[in-house]
């Protein structure tokens, strides 16, 4: 392959998690459609080695996070470190800022030039575990250095993310959106006898889609549903995700007589989306977002969205849907907004926001990011990707390839 070997490490990947594995499926697929060879290296329960769709995957074992649900992470960094030498890559891109920062001071040593991409904000998800604000911002700010500094360029997808890089001064940040699946998630997929199956006689259809963990907050989803029905609303709420706070919620649910169905994890895509395109409106309490593929998925599929108004969601929700304050209180008002709207329009302006979110223009932000070339095809997107680039001096010259992997 004439491209560039870009080897992707990321954490807290499992076969149940949602936006970071679309994430790095779409954007591998689209980095392998664009010549380029794309290498995955993920924790797992055993050592794997595989082409897929999105390039070659390899999976080494992992050391699971106690309290999260089945996430791990690649603890061993000797054995890391040797698949990293075998590959030789071009290039690398991190999907973790903590267990796997070293990544960039070895890519540094090595001469391979390297991209971190900015998933949460730092600050924000230590806020969401109970850290003192100025206590988060301080420990953020002392990370995100040490970062900035590890890496060639960081990669945010939303200028909300961006702010606390560049609040510390960074001069290597680009922005990058992610995208979409505009063909999966389409308004056509409403159906409205199974709107009617979810309702089970009610009259409002809510919906979570989202990890069941701390840092996304699905209380708030039942906090606003309580109110909605102390207001005489008859909503009902349905919840595809997993985690370690499930068990709870589902309790909670049950003592408190709440209309919810828990459908657990939701693997099949189409599944989700009927889902989505069904309900009247899609819930996102997550405080610490700083993208949402799963809000997006629902505006994509025509349907508005309520997001906290801490997170980056206003700012790809726009007008297709109201930020809250992290309240149930805030969460029904804006519920009830966006149902006094017209439903036609209200629908109409959901999608509109999401075909803003294509994959192929994602994928040209990320490669401009990677200095990498983008077929003619996609031309004009990369020039406008290219454009909203940081240009910095190149930390770097790729190394040579090696073949093989020990893993």
């Amino acid at each position: 392959m004439s491209g560039l070997r870009i080897v992707r490490l990321a954490n807290f990947v499992t076969p149940s998690s949602g936006g970071l594995r679309t994430a790095l499926r779409e954007l591998g697929r689209g980095y392998l459609a664009a010549g380029h060879d794309p290498v995955l290296i993920v924790p797992g329960t055993h050592a794997r080695d595989e082409h897929t769709e999105q390039g070659r995957v390899i999976t080494l074992p992992g050391v699971v996070l106690p309290g999260t649900g089945g996430y791990r992470v690649l603890a061993d960094r000797r054995r890391v470190r040797r698949v990293l030498e075998a590959l030789g890559p071009d290039q690398i891109e991190v999907s973790d800022r903590t267990t796997l920062r070293w990544t960039g001071e070895w890519a540094r040593r090595e001469r391979v030039p390297s991209v971190m991409v900015s998933h949460e904000t730092a600050d924000g998800v230590l806020r969401t575990w109970g850290a003192p604000e100025h206590l988060a911002r301080t420990a953020a700010d002392r990370l995100n250095r040490r970062s900035a500094w590890a890496y060639s360029r960081i990669v945010c997808t939303t200028e909300w993310a961006e702010r606390e890089f560049v609040r510390i001064g960074a001069g290597n940040v680009t922005r990058a959106p992610l995208g979409v699946d505009l063909v999966g998630c389409r308004p056509g997929r409403r159906s409205l006898p199974l709107r009617e199956h979810w309702l089970r006689g009610e009259s409002v259809l809510l919906a979570l889609c989202s990890r069941l963990s701390v840092e996304k907050r699905p209380g708030t989803a039942l906090d606003a549903l309580v109110e909605l029905r102390r207001r005489g609303v008859r909503a009902r709420l349905v919840v595809a995700g997993d985690g370690p706070l499930a068990a709870g919620l589902e309790r909670r649910a049950r003592a408190a007589r709440l209309p919810v169905e828990f459908l657990g994890h939701v693997g099949d895509r189409a599944r989700l989306a009927d889902l989505q395109s069904a309900a009247d409106v899609c819930l996102a309490p997550g405080p610490a977002e700083t993208f949402g593929l799963s809000a997006l998925e629902a505006l994509a599929g025509g349907t508005p969205v309520v997001c906290s108004r801490s997170s980056a969601l206003p700012e790809v929700v726009g007008a297709a849907g109201l930020a809250a304050a992290d309240t149930g209180a805030a969460f029904a008002d804006a519920v009830q907004e966006l149902l006094s709207r017209p439903e036609e329009p209200r629908r109409h302006a959901a999608r509109a926001r999401a075909e803003l979110f294509g994959w192929d223009a994602s994928v040209a932000a990320f490669l401009a990011a990677h200095d990498a070339p983008v077929r003619a095809s996609g031309d004009a997107l990369a020039a406008r990707a290219r454009a909203r680039v940081v240009q910095t001096p190149p930390a770097a010259v790729p190394r040579p390839r090696k073949p093989g992997v020990a893993a």
